[in-house]
Parts: structure tokens; C-alpha cells; sequence
């Protein structure tokens, strides 16, 4: 059983938001510490930003309304907790507690992930899909039911009619669709609006990245300022999930689709 949210649903335009952010603090430093939290809805978007490097006011309107397509932004811009911050001085260690699970992932969970970017494709608006065995339910916005019916044969299409979606229906904050984003590998780090340096990014790609490799599930545990992780030295945890970061396009993309 799996579910699949597209990037136009409201949580996870606050994740592509607080992606963006982060995109923005990596082009003011190469290793910058950073935290976001993305809530939005109804006409309007709030942020908290915890810093290393200042951030801009209108640089982040301007991802808000790229982004939404133009709503009130709340912004509020706070520097690192110095405990942090010292923890990551001269070199990079765990900068959490945190237990991390890796899994391969499905063939049924394949198939949802690769319907749902088809259908966002033809229908690039609010969508949740949910593949349960052999049952398929496609809750697409701005797509008429017997259209879908028609791409999609079997599936149960917009269970309570056709609808139009977005942020003026439901709200949305970070990390909330973690489940969409990892699979089987979700635990409790949230993968968005953080710098590499967090172990909710690093060490949750790290452990998803070794379990497509091995196909074998990888589970890990960290404590604030460890240096070495699964016998690797933290910093080449860090790499390798830099390397991936880069190889989707940036946070922000990163955002949009999640792991899986």
C-alpha cells in the first residue's frame, strides 16, 4: 500500500517553498546551516527561518510567488542556536539525534510513483493517488471525472465528485507528506527545508540511497556530534547526499517528488 502526492498539493508546495529557501542560502555559502518551516493557505504564506547567512525579504517573495503564483508572505528570519552552530565548527558532524531506515523500494510502489508523474504531466494541479493491491484511487483536481475514467480504467476516480484543489481548499506545511516521499524508508527526520548538515537530509538519503543499492533495508542511529556514521566519516555521508541534491536539480526539485 502506498500514496503518492504531486507537487501542486498544498504540502508539498510548502516543501518546494522551504526548498527554495534553502537554494537560496547555498548560493550565499557552500556549507550554510539552515532550518525552514513552510505554512500556508488561504491567501497566505508563513515562514520561519532559523540562518546562518541572511536571507532577503523579496528574494524570498519572489520563490513565493514563483512558487504560488503570487500570495501574502509572513517572514520571520532567526539566527542559528549557538550550541548548533558550535557543534558544526571546523568540521562536519551529526547535527541530530535520530534514528534513520532505509528500504528498497517496490514494484507497486514504482508503478504509483510513475503514474503519478504522468498524470501530473497532462494534469499539473493538486492530485493524491493511492495504490492498494489492486486497487487504485486517483484524486486528480481540475480533471473531469470521466476523463479520467476513461486514461485510467478501474481506478476509482474523485470518490466525492470533481473538485478544483489547492491552498484555498486545505493548508499545507513542511514534512508533512513524508509517507509520499520515502515509502517504507519514513521515520521520524523530515527531508525538507534543512541544510546538508542536518541528519534528517544527509543520513535519510544516505540510508535510501545504500538500500536501492544493496536491496536489503539499512537502519542507522545517530547522536548530535558524531563523527561517523555507518563507519563513514560524517562529512562523506554528506557528500553523497550533496551529490544526489545536485543531481535533481536543487532543494526546491528535490522537493517536488521526494525520494521514491
Amino acid at each position: 500500500m502506498f500514496e503518492k502526492v504531486n507537487p501542486s498539493h498544498p504540502d508539498k508546495i510548502a516543501d518546494r517553498i522551504a526548498g527554495a529557501i534553502v537554494d537560496l542560502a547555498y548560493q550565499k555559502d557552500i556549507n550554510p546551516r539552515i532550518a525552514v518551516e513552510v505554512l500556508i493557505g488561504h491567501g497566505i504564506c508563513h515562514v520561519i527561518c532559523e540562518t546562518s547567512v541572511h536571507i532577503k525579504k523579496k528574494d524570498v517573495k519572489a520563490a513565493v510567488d514563483r512558487i504560488t503564483g503570487g500570495i501574502e508572505l509572513d517572514y520571520s528570519e532567526f539566527p542559528q542556536d549557538v550550541h548548533l552552530s558550535n557543534n558544526q565548527a571546523g568540521k562536519f558532524r551529526c547535527g541530530d539525534n535520530g534514528i534513520f531506515k532505509g528500504v528498497p523500494v517496490t514494484e507497486e510502489q514504482r508503478r504509483l510513483s510513475d503514474l503519478a508523474r504522468s498524470i501530473y504531466k497532462e494534469y499539473p494541479y493538486d492530485g493524491k493517488y493511492i495504490l492498494d493491491g489492486y486497487r487504485l484511487i486517483v484524486c486528480q483536481s481540475n480533471a473531469a471525472k470521466s476523463e479520467l475514467e476513461y486514461k485510467i480504467p478501474g481506478a476509482e476516480i474523485n470518490p466525492i465528485g470533481d473538485w478544483t484543489g489547492g491552498t484555498d481548499v486545505d493548508t499545507g506545511a513542511t514534512n508533512r507528506k513524508l509517507g509520499s516521499d520515502m515509502a517504507d524508508s519514513v521515520t521520524g527526520g523530515g527531508l525538507h527545508g534543512k541544510d546538508l548538515s542536518k541528519a534528517d537530509v544527509s543520513v535519510n538519503i544516505y540510508a535510501f540511497l545504500k538500500a536501492q543499492k544493496t536491496g536489503e533495508p539499512v537502519i542507522l542511529s545517530c547522536a548530535i556530534g558524531d563523527e561517523f556514521i555507518d563507519g563513514k566519516p560524517y562529512g562523506e555521508i554528506v557528500c553523497i547526499a550533496r551529490e544526489y541534491i545536485k543531481s535533481v536539480g536543487g532543494f526546491e526539485k528535490f522537493a517536488e517528488w521526494g525520494l521514491v
